[in-house]
Parts: C-alpha cells; sequence; structure tokens
C-alpha cells in the first residue's frame, strides 16, 4: 500500500503544480494558447466539465458534484480492493497513478468547477482540437495498467 500511496500522492503533486505553472504563472487561462513545439506541443486552455473529451458534461452544479462522487466512489473502491487482497508492485503503482490522477481532477472540479486542460498535441497538418493534463494521464496509464497487471502475480507487493 505503500507504493499506492506514495505513486498517488506524487501524482497528485505533480498534475497540481503543473496545473498552476501553466495555468496562472504563465497565464495560460488569460492566454488561451501557448505554443510550445508547434505543432507537436502546444498549452491550449480547455475547462473540461465533464469526462474525457468533454462527455457528460453540464454546466449545473449538480453534474459537478455528482462527477466529484464518482471519481472519489471509484478511487475507494480500488483502493479497498488492493489493500484487501495481495497484488505485485505493478498493480499498486497503476492503482496509485488511477487514483492519484482521479484526485487531481477532482481538486479542480472543487477548486475551479471544471478540469483545468492544457496539453494539446498535434501533427503537421492536423490540428488536434483536444486537451489533457497529467491526471488524466495518469487515469489513463493506470487504467490500463490494471487491466494488463491484475491477475497476473498473484503475491504481495514488497512496498
Amino acid at each position: 500500500m505503500q507504493l499506492a500511496g506514495k505513486t498517488a500522492a506524487s501524482v497528485l503533486v505533480l498534475d497540481q503544480l503543473t496545473k498552476f505553472i501553466v495555468v496562472h504563472q504563465m497565464q495560460l487561462d488569460r492566454h488561451g494558447a501557448i505554443d510550445v513545439l508547434s505543432p507537436w506541443l502546444n498549452f491550449r486552455m480547455a475547462w473540461n466539465r465533464g469526462v474525457n473529451f468533454g462527455l457528460f458534461s453540464g454546466e449545473g452544479d449538480v453534474s459537478r458534484w455528482l462527477l466529484i462522487a464518482l471519481a472519489l466512489a471509484i478511487s475507494g473502491w480500488v483502493w479497498f480492493w488492493i489493500a484487501r487482497e495481495p497484488h505485485c508492485k505493478r498493480v499498486h503503482m497503476a492503482a496509485g497513478l488511477l487514483v492519484g490522477g482521479a484526485l487531481g481532477n477532482v481538486v479542480d472540479r472543487i477548486a475551479y468547477g471544471a478540469v483545468a486542460d492544457f496539453i494539446n498535441m498535434s501533427l503537421p497538418g492536423w490540428n488536434n482540437p483536444f486537451s489533457f493534463n497529467i491526471a488524466d494521464v495518469a487515469i489513463f496509464l493506470g487504467a490500463l495498467g490494471l487491466v494488463l497487471f491484475t491477475g497476473k502475480e498473484k503475491h504481495p507487493a514488497q512496498d
């Protein structure tokens, strides 16, 4: 559990630190766009009120608090699940990635009413309209890791 906890805390801190630097220090919330290594890497401000790619977005507080409750419930379930039976280190790390990312986006929803997405990656001749953040990457990698590594090695992690 220590590995999962350290991973979750690291993701949460990294996510919130990058959002603070890019959104507030670099003032992306005011500029809207900053080209970093165009077209490959850009910062494009997007306030996501839904889940991935803005799905299930609603402008009201009800949807905001439902998404917060859902993220906390899933995080709690994952945490309880890895705590109650033995899993390998990869599963603990994957769980930490997922929980840390989910909590990073929960912090945004509480603080701003929406998730701050800013990383945009495109290609020459193709302008990607979507942005994401560190928490989104961690959630994706954590979920993928849980799918790939769960059940492969059923022994306690050496934390």
